[in-house]
């Protein structure tokens, strides 16, 4: 499966990146996660529900979107 990018609002620092990376790691079907604070993207690998990606990040008091590529 190709990777799903997220892009993740709320971020400020390394901290906020390594919460954002635990909580993405945790969710089933995910195999690994790169998570960045400029530009506050996440690159997860796996086969995930985006739902349950979408959740995680939220849990943590974050905000995603599938980041548009185009």
């Amino acid at each position: 499966m190709n990777p799903v990018t997220l892009q993740i609002t709320g971020m400020t620092c390394e901290h906020c990146v390594r919460a954002v990376t635990r909580a993405l790691e945790r969710v089933p079907g995910v195999d690994r996660v790169e998570v960045t604070l400029k530009p506050g993207v996440a690159v997860v690998h796996g086969r995930a529900d985006p739902e349950k990606l979408f959740a995680a990040v939220r849990e943590e008091g974050y905000e995603a979107a599938v980041r548009d590529e185009t």
